[in-house]
């Protein structure tokens, strides 16, 4: 009975064949839904809150916008431990790291959920360029750079990547953030003058103000709309002027009217010029000007796939550059993996090779050697 059920499946060798042929199956397709990645699914999920209070030195960013949003996050569900950190530049990011394993996604939920709690009590300047709760992998995917033959400085670069090439590459399905260093939005700068301002007794917050109320998109109404009088056959779409775009009519806005009908104008108190929001870094590659573009995995995405697909839309894109510029990959992480992989494929090949070398020799025969051959494969998948 004993010497039967050790012979099953040589008696039975078409049952072997047909579980061998289900193991083979089942592990080719779990091998081609496997995330390919430099490094293994080992650290813990992050999520990134980030905020700009602009104008605070690290000291005022830390006590009045870091400080409120880590009381209310600590303690969100599966969270181990977070980190913050606060730039003199006014920047704030706060890391919250989860237990490993868990979903990312509702982990960014539970985190936006406390991030929402805390807005109450961040300074309206803070909840004015709003903050950011994202997912992402902290090491880079890939860095793309954009150069030119001179023609264009930092500020173009930066900001066309801005405009141009950062959205297009945040769609891609797998991208968890896209950051372009060194760049920063188009801005109107306002140089004020302190010997007028002590002069004439202006305030900065004055002038402030009076940005803010004179550079507005104001509805027009209508005229002739219901409910009209008797005979009105037409209605009018009332468009009042649209937000300045220039230093001259910047220069127009009016700071203070004096008591003798004299009006002291932003011009007369500021130099006014068109250029970025911050002047934080410059960058460059091998000594040129350039623009950076960084590119953050999401987790659980296939790292190799992901920048195939980063490359082949840059290609696209680089269709529609202006003349002059080129793009170059000046980092991609997924070399090493690429290379491994290719490692892993050869030495396997040569394995399978010795083996079967090695298993003709001792049984000198084909046949027999055939078995060890196909078991081989059977047992890696």
């Amino acid at each position: 009975m004993a010497e039967s059920k050790g012979n099953f499946f040589v008696h039975r060798p078409i049952v072997a064949m047909v579980i061998a042929i289900i193991i083979v199956i089942v592990g080719a397709v779990s091998l081609i839904g496997l995330p390919i990645e430099q490094y293994p699914n080992l650290t813990p999920p992050v999520v990134q809150v980030r905020g700009t209070y602009t104008g605070a030195n690290s000291i005022t960013v830390e006590e009045s916008v870091a400080t409120p949003l880590e009381q209310q996050i600590n303690g969100v569900d599966n969270m181990i431990y977070m980190k913050s950190t606060n730039s003199n530049d006014g920047t704030m990011l706060i890391d919250v790291s989860f237990d490993v394993g868990t979903d990312p996604d509702m982990n960014t939920v539970l985190t936006q959920n406390r991030v929402s709690a805390a807005s109450a009590k961040l300074p309206a300047e803070v909840t004015k360029f709003g903050i950011t709760t994202e997912k992402s992998l902290p090491n880079i995917l890939m860095i793309v750079t954009l150069t030119s033959d001179g023609r264009y400085g930092q500020e173009f670069l930066g900001n066309y990547a801005l405009i141009n090439i950062k959205d297009q590459l945040a769609r891609i399905k797998g991208i968890g953030r896209v950051t372009v260093m060194g760049a920063s939005d188009y801005s109107m700068r306002i140089w004020v003058k302190p010997d007028r301002l002590a002069q004439m007794g202006i305030t900065v917050p004055e002038i402030v103000n009076a940005i803010n109320e004179q550079n507005l998109i104001a509805p027009g109404g209508r005229f002739g709309a219901e409910p009209a009088p008797p005979g009105t056959e037409f209605t009018y779409t009332v468009r009042l002027p649209d937000r300045f775009n220039s230093p001259e009519e910047f220069g127009e806005i009016v700071i203070r009217t004096q008591s003798d009908g004299s009006q002291v104008k932003l011009k007369d108190i500021a130099t006014i010029n068109l250029g970025t929001e911050t002047y934080n870094s410059f960058t460059r590659l091998n000594k040129e000007t350039c623009a950076i573009v960084a590119l953050y995995q999401a987790p659980g995405s296939n790292a190799v796939d992901l920048a195939q697909q980063v490359t082949t839309e840059m290609d696209i894109l680089a269709q529609n550059f202006p003349e002059s510029i080129k793009y170059d990959v000046s980092l991609d992480s997924t070399l090493p993996i690429t290379a491994g992989i290719k490692d892993i494929i050869i030495t396997l090949f040569i394995a399978l090779a010795l083996v079967i070398l090695v298993v003709f020799i001792f049984i000198q025969d084909w046949r027999a050697t055939l078995i060890p051959t196909l078991a081989i494969p059977v047992s890696l998948i």
